[in-house]
């Protein structure tokens, strides 16, 4: 048998070395993946689509604005998780999408009360809220939670809050993270119901004062904001420069600076422009240098409101909260000692607060105003067996 001589060797490699070249581009390689704490992730893959003459990259999924399957238990497996890019992308593409949400409700729906609960607790008062909810239609209100993933869920959320959590960040204290948690829950909130007219935030140890129906007619009735807007508050300035002399500058100046309670309910058209603000947002999302006056949630809603449209809110939140006496940054708790029918009417009877900063321009009826608090808090969570006592013979009797 003849053998091949060095020449037609180097023939038969020139021929087959284009085929390996084919063979090699055209074989998919499978992505690789990695544990961490035994779970297995797959790293991202980027989609294109080649049409003629022009790519197109498949980035951000769109969130479906009436799919209640995001909002979901941490409890229970996620039957449809959120869309994976607006974790990767952080909170801004969040923001954006639901900036571009129609700000006015359709006239041809009920308008909806939606309920915003920011916690790191399971809702210790959860049963006198089912009782607020109880008998009431579905399409009248809907409730949203935005629980903090680093805490731990036991009992789990049930009846009316099961599956209303969206998409959670750890929050902490003297951080902006409060504002982001509270602008993470209203961009949820329009996204996914354009019904929803009245955004109201509440806290984990926030109780009714009155019936669904009384909150209900108060609220839908109402063309304004309720957040209290105080100018000119003792420790203003410290406050202001928390992050460092003239840090804030130029976007918000001194006497734009205001403070007020965390708690609001805002209107749907105040909900855009809060997920839509950029500016603001800018330096209350810089961190603090002086911890002890580093407030930004109590800052930051009351600014920018004041600052875009002081005339389109009352001056004042309809969460009642006891600071007297308390020096600690915590205001008063009542304990179950207290949840009795004395203390239901007393809140009811108290008047709000309202701005002196002339906010309304000069409409001097405000100061004559008599808003009903809707909502209290401080409420411990053995006091809620007390609360049910009274639930139907005191709270929700209107």
């Amino acid at each position: 048998m003849l053998s091949p001589s060095p020449v037609s060797l180097l023939c038969a490699l020139l021929l087959c070395l284009p085929l390996a070249v084919i063979f090699t581009i055209n074989t998919p390689s499978s992505p690789s993946t990695t544990s961490t704490g035994g779970i297995t992730t797959v790293p991202n893959i980027t989609t294109t689509t080649t049409t003629t003459n022009k790519t197109t990259v498949n980035s951000l999924p769109t969130v479906p604005p009436n799919s209640e399957t995001h909002y979901n238990s941490p409890n229970k497996a996620t039957t449809v998780p959120p869309p994976p890019s607006l974790e990767e992308d952080g909170d801004d593409s969040l923001f954006q999408l639901a900036a571009r949400v129609n700000p006015n409700p359709p006239v041809s729906s009920s308008k909806k009360l939606a309920f915003m609960f920011l916690t790191a607790t399971p809702l210790p008062l959860a049963p006198l809220w089912e009782l607020f909810f109880n008998n009431t239609p579905k399409t009248l209100y809907n409730i949203y939670i935005h629980a903090d993933p680093t805490f731990h869920y036991d009992p789990p959320f049930t009846g009316v809050f099961a599956r209303r959590v969206v998409p959670s960040k750890p929050t902490r204290r003297f951080s902006p993270t409060l504002i982001s948690a509270a602008r993470r829950l209203i961009s949820h909130a329009l996204l996914h119901d354009a019904s929803n007219y009245m955004f109201a935030l509440l806290s984990p140890s926030c109780i009714p004062l009155h019936s669904f129906n009384f909150t209900y007619e108060t609220l839908v009735g109402s063309n304004e904001s309720f957040i209290e807007i105080l100018k000119n508050e003792a420790g203003a300035p410290d406050r202001w420069a928390a992050r460092g002399a003239d840090v804030m500058l130029p976007e918000v100046p001194l006497d734009s600076f205001r403070i007020g309670s965390q708690f609001f309910i805002l209107t749907r058209r105040h909900s855009t422009t809060v997920v839509a603000d950029r500016r603001l947002w800018s330096k209350f999302r810089l961190p603090c240098v002086d911890r002890s006056t580093c407030y930004p949630e109590e800052h930051y809603f009351a600014t920018l409101l004041s600052t875009v449209d002081s005339r389109g809110c009352v001056p004042a939140t309809l969460t009642h909260v006891d600071w007297r006496g308390r020096h600690d940054g915590h205001p008063r708790t009542y304990g179950a000692a207290e949840a009795g029918p004395g203390l239901i009417v007393a809140l009811r009877r108290a008047r709000p607060r309202y701005g002196d900063d002339g906010t309304n321009g000069s409409d001097s009826s405000v100061t004559k105003r008599r808003d009903p608090f809707l909502f209290a808090r401080k409420f411990s969570a053995d006091s809620v067996g007390p609360l049910l006592d009274i639930a139907n013979d005191v709270i929700f009797k209107d």
